[in-house]
């Protein structure tokens, strides 16, 4: 089979076919119209390509200290996932600009945009409708994140946007015991967005499961049942080795709420509603919720708040009322989008630890109990199996959920050194691919394969003689290299093209060589 080289160079030749569409040959000022849409950086990315290493960096290779790339994993794949990225970044551009999938079609099969090369690659290897086919999908997928994401300007305006975001998420009601899960998941990935500067952030499930005080199954489940359904968060990119996932944050949608979805787990059946009474006609926790996130944020990695100790109720109860002190139940039903009982049975676990106070009709937070603290008031007299706590691990050791953060720790570090076993064995059995550096630039080795057809099998007319019956064998043909390719109606490359493609890699090797 032909050899792709590391880095392909596809100089207009005679020797191969031409797959550009005509536009990008015969018609350059529409081209250069194209690139006129764009902006600089843009228009440099599609003429020059990726100078700086910038797409490259988390995929197979990082920036050195001098500035130019180094690569950490040399193999095909590595170069697919950079080319990919450089591509998907282009159609991003162009749909940001309201161009069009022909326009960025042009842009990419011109034989002199190096931006391109990954779609021109994909053409010379597997045939234009193959690259097609590819460019379609880049569009469509980059069409959705244009409509779905902002332009961030400056730094400045990136944490406005957080701002926006964090301030989004402490208004909207968060109702049932998964939606607080969901709330402790987002606030952890918010508290990534703010450390990257920015949406856009890079973490681990099991990162983002510590971060939130929860296991990666409770993780998983919200992401796919509340907050990927809902736009709160999108996965962009899956991790690898150790590199953690792509994450991006969103405002999440405006006609929809939170806990919403199946009425039947938070109102009873028992007595279905009469609608001539007009019964269920709006929800018990209202629609006016106002937590402080940073509280929540702070807190929900201590184990006293583990699903078996004080819980996410609690969580919420204490960012609503350090939010607005001295609340009534109605209020704090509200403010907290918590159901009634679930008020009041939180409400006296935490009086129970002295961390919140009952002033007739209001409560309030004890002054030390973010830290834990318990304090009783001193006009009253507290029962004698009531102590104030003295800090959240005891909170934790009483609930009977301390130690579980150090756990679910130590379960996932075991978890990652057995992923990075698995990864160091299966490379030991990857054949490694031999690469030599020539003016700076990598190039593939051709190395032997094992499909080589012996001599006594190959016939004068290319077919290949089949050795039980000394025949040729239907449907398969010799490439000019002595090796097997079947020609199949499904195969959209012609001979010729896989003929050509071989003898461009050949000769980009003989002339380093």
């Amino acid at each position: 089979m032909p050899h792709p080289t590391t880095h392909p160079h596809y100089s207009p030749s005679a020797s191969r076919p031409d797959f550009s569409p005509p536009e990008a040959t015969t018609d350059s000022h529409t081209t250069l119209q194209g690139l006129a849409c764009l902006p600089k950086p843009a228009a440099d990315l599609v003429l020059l390509g990726d100078l700086t290493g910038r797409y490259a960096t988390g995929s197979y290779s990082r920036l050195g200290p001098d500035g130019r790339t180094v690569t950490l994993r040399g193999d095909r794949q590595g170069i697919s996932e950079h080319g990919h990225r450089i591509t998907a970044a282009i159609a991003c551009h162009v749909a940001r600009a309201g161009g069009s999938v022909e326009q960025l079609t042009r842009l990419l099969l011109h034989p002199d945009h190096e931006g391109g090369r990954h779609a021109q690659h994909i053409a010379l290897r597997s045939g234009q409708a193959r690259a097609l086919g590819y460019i379609h999908r880049v569009w469509a997928s980059a069409v959705q994140t244009v409509s779905t994401s902002m332009v961030l300007g400056s730094r400045d305006h990136a944490y406005e946007v957080l701002a926006a975001l964090r301030d989004r998420i402490e208004t909207t009601p968060w109702r049932g015991e998964q939606a607080r899960t969901a709330l402790r998941v987002l606030r952890a990935h918010l508290n990534f967005a703010e450390t990257a500067g920015g949406p856009l952030h890079h973490a681990s499930e099991r990162q983002a499961a510590e971060e939130a005080g929860i296991s990666r199954t409770a993780l998983r489940a919200v992401y796919e049942t509340i907050l990927r359904p809902q736009g709160w968060l999108r996965r962009l990119r899956v991790g690898h080795g150790r590199e953690g996932s792509t994450w991006y944050l969103a405002l999440g949608s405006s006609h929809r709420r939170v806990g919403t979805a199946v009425l039947s787990r938070s109102r009873t059946t028992r007595f279905p509603p009469d609608p001539a009474l007009e019964e269920w006609t709006t929800p018990e926790t209202g629609t006016a919720p106002d937590i402080d996130s940073t509280v929540l944020a702070r807190l929900m990695g201590h184990d006293a708040f583990a699903h078996h100790g004080l819980g996410s109720a609690a969580l919420v109860i204490i960012s609503a009322l350090h939010a607005r002190p001295a609340q009534t139940i109605a209020d704090l039903i509200a403010s907290s989008s918590v159901s009634r009982a679930t008020t009041y049975r939180t409400l006296r676990r935490l009086a129970h630890h002295g961390l919140v106070h009952h002033h007739g009709e209001t409560w309030t937070l004890a002054p030390h109990a973010l830290q834990g603290l318990g304090r009783f008031p001193r006009s009253t007299q507290p029962p004698l199996d009531m102590q104030p706590a003295r800090g959240w691990d005891e909170i934790a050791l009483r609930s009977g959920t301390a130690g579980t953060a150090a756990r679910r720790k130590a379960l996932h570090a075991a978890e990652r050194a057995l992923y990075q076993k698995a990864l160091e064995r299966l490379a030991e059995h990857r054949s490694r691919a031999l690469v030599i550096v020539h003016n700076g630039r990598p190039v593939l080795v051709p190395a032997v394969r094992p499909d080589e057809v012996p001599a006594a099998w190959q016939a004068a007319d290319g077919r290949v003689l089949d050795p039980a019956t000394g025949r040729a064998a239907d449907g398969w043909r010799m490439a000019t290299d002595g090796r097997l390719i079947l020609i199949t109606p499904a195969d959209q490359r012609t001979y010729d093209e896989l003929a050509a493609a071989h003898t461009q890699a050949l000769s980009e090797w003989e002339s380093t060589a």
